[in-house]
């Protein structure tokens, strides 16, 4: 279940919602005049967030390739690395 906090605790209770972060690896959602306004989140748990988006954008890349035909064996391309070295 999502945590959601009032604008207001992010400079009243910093610490609590720093801890929750940190040990949950959950974002909190910060409400501003009772509409939802940030996510906020241990630096972490962003770069575990921003990686999978990383990921997910060569895996799209990779499947691109394989419809457009534009892959090699792995055979090959391990042959081209070790000439390299």
């Amino acid at each position: 279940m999502p945590v959601i906090r009032p604008s207001s605790d992010l400079r009243n209770k910093y610490n609590e919602i720093s801890e929750f972060c940190n040990e949950y690896n959950e974002p909190v959602f910060i409400t501003r005049n009772g509409q939802g306004d940030l996510a906020v989140m241990s630096i972490e748990t962003y770069e575990k967030l921003v990686g999978k988006f990383e990921l997910y954008k060569l895996l799209d890349e990779g499947m691109d390739a394989m419809q457009e035909k534009k892959v090699r064996s792995f055979k090959d391309a391990l042959s081209d690395i070790q000439k390299d070295l």
